[in-house]
């Protein structure tokens, strides 16, 4: 009642009082000693607005959160910091979702999807997950590997003719199916010129090695640094203003990010860089590119004798993704949300079509957070089905085995992204490994994730395994999944979300071990 009230408020029509003008005088609002009284039409006109405004927000109260109990505390908090960063970047909309133990606890919707048409996001609204995109093509990956269907380190023309030999500084070099999935090809990304990406990292490696003492307030600064390489992928994801380096020349300025052109294949596409030269060696360095990942399409493509999109289709239908699929704009997808940037004058503007058909399998899916939730769980539970020896005999088997997640969670040589000594890359996945070099000092934990960023669009997807020593994992048998999985969409681009998504899994481990210490309180009483 009260909002019906605000919105009837805010529909007050002025009377005019004598010599304020005559019906065909502009209006202008009252003056500070004015009043507002209520006419006729005004009357009917709030009364409208409030019956509306009730409506919306019941509307509001159907779409709300969606939340277990147990974790009050940290929906609250986590609802708190979403809120905070959609403020500051000024974000149309955004979606997060929180699964603990396989079991989804908190989906929710904040802003709209459709700022337009007012349309709410919800936690079944889909978005653009961007190069969140990377890790479900490594399924496809893994799934031909453990099939015996695909060699990783054999030479990509053997799957890929179509993609020329290649030389570094005149010597012939192989680019293989492992390199490509662990960004250490030498394949550029969409920045052309070679001497721009060198300046770049040497940029990052001057700042990270001036960092000094990390405290907690300097480690989401670092997080922030680390997000340029969108892995971190070399560009400004940032939470406040740009820097002047940031203003000189940004990611999305690149033409590619903007392409319209309908590419049939995944071959076709092949087209925009395999005749560029390499920029480094292979396996020399780690050099973060989707082009890449599309030469990586290529091989799924003929490893499995399928379409690389048909392919997919099935993966997801296995995962139970059935929400997701191919970011295309012909079909009509329900719940899809609309995407937007802020332009030079900083406002709220529509973001510019474009066609992912020459990056599916590096940024060219869409999803939802319970979608997403679903991936990383199956991930995680087959990582951990290994971990658990003869107690796994009665579960089902994981969609990949455990060695193989583990070998994808695993740190790869030569991939430390530039800014951030911490992160590294596996396959397909950003990995951060335990860590602690001082007692009672700062501690590292493992986790895997992995962000994305596309034109109008941010995501991130993280999975915070349980400790094998927690008091979780010592209250009972360890029945995987067991973790924190954690994702946030968002339909703006350049917003950072890692950091947050690690806070967030935070706060939800903290209510998990809460939980599990009055249950054993309860039970030794």
């Amino acid at each position: 009642m009260l909002r019906g009230l605000a919105a009837a408020r805010r529909v007050l029509l002025p009377v005019r009082r004598p010599g304020s003008g005559g019906p065909g005088a502009p209006w202008s609002p009252p003056s500070r000693g004015s009043r507002w009284r209520l006419g006729p039409v005004g009357l009917g006109l709030a009364l409208t607005a409030a019956a509306a405004a009730a409506a919306v927000g019941s509307e509001e109260e159907r779409e709300g959160p969606r939340a277990e109990k147990g974790f009050a505390r940290a929906v609250a908090s986590s609802r708190d910091l979403l809120q905070r960063l959609k403020d500051e970047v000024g974000a149309p909309g955004i979606v997060a979702g929180v699964s603990v133990d396989g079991k989804e606890i908190w989906l929710e919707g904040m802003g709209y999807a459709d700022v337009e048409n007012r349309v709410l996001c919800k936690p079944e609204t889909v978005l653009r997950i961007a190069s969140i995109s990377k890790p479900l093509t490594m399924v496809a990956v893994a799934k031909l590997w453990e099939e015996g269907k695909l060699d990783l380190d054999a030479p990509v023309q053997k799957y890929v003719p179509e993609f020329p030999e290649k030389e570094y500084e005149g010597e012939k070099v192989t680019i293989t199916t492992r390199l490509l999935t662990s960004q250490l090809s030498g394949i550029r990304h969409y920045e052309k010129d070679i001497s721009k990406v060198k300046e770049e990292k040497e940029k990052a490696n001057r700042t990270l090695k001036a960092t000094k003492d990390i405290t907690t307030s300097d480690r989401e600064k670092e997080d922030k640094v680390s997000e340029k390489t969108d892995f971190a992928k070399a560009k400004p994801e940032h939470e406040g203003k740009p820097s002047k380096s940031e203003k000189k020349k940004t990611e999305f300025e690149h033409k590619e990010y903007y392409l319209k052109e309908k590419f049939d294949n995944v071959i076709d596409s092949l087209n925009l860089f395999k005749n560029d030269p390499l920029f480094f060696k292979p396996g020399s360095q780690f050099l973060y590119s989707t082009h890449g990942f599309t030469l990586l399409s290529a091989v799924v493509e003929r490893a499995s004798g399928q379409k690389f999109t048909d392919y997919m289709l099935k993966i997801f239908s296995d995962l139970d993704m059935l929400a997701t699929g191919l970011d295309d704009n012909e079909p009509l997808i329900y719940n899809r949300a609309r995407n937007y940037i802020h332009n030079k004058k900083g406002r709220l503007v529509n973001a510019p079509y474009v066609d992912n058909s020459y990056k599916w399998a590096g940024g060219g899916f869409l999803s939802t957070v319970s979608d997403l939730l679903k991936f990383g769980n199956a991930m995680l539970y087959g990582y951990q089905l290994g971990q658990l020896e003869n107690l796994a005999a009665g579960l089902l088997p994981g969609y990949l085995k455990p060695g193989t997640v583990a070998m994808m969670w695993r740190p790869v040589p030569n991939t430390k992204a530039p800014g951030d000594k911490d992160v590294k890359y596996g396959m397909a996945w950003s990995v951060v490994e335990n860590k602690q070099e001082y007692g009672y000092c700062r501690r590292q934990r493992h986790y895997a994730y992995h962000t994305g960023g596309a034109v109008g669009a941010s995501s991130v997807l993280l999975i915070l395994p349980e400790e094998s020593d927690s008091a979780a994992s010592n209250s009972g048998p360890l029945v995987p999944p067991k973790g924190v999985v954690v994702t946030i969409i968002c339909n703006m681009q350049s917003v950072s979300l890692s950091s947050i998504a690690l806070k967030i899994a935070m706060e939800f481990e903290q209510d998990k071990l809460a939980q599990h210490t009055v249950k054993s309180s309860s039970l030794q009483d």
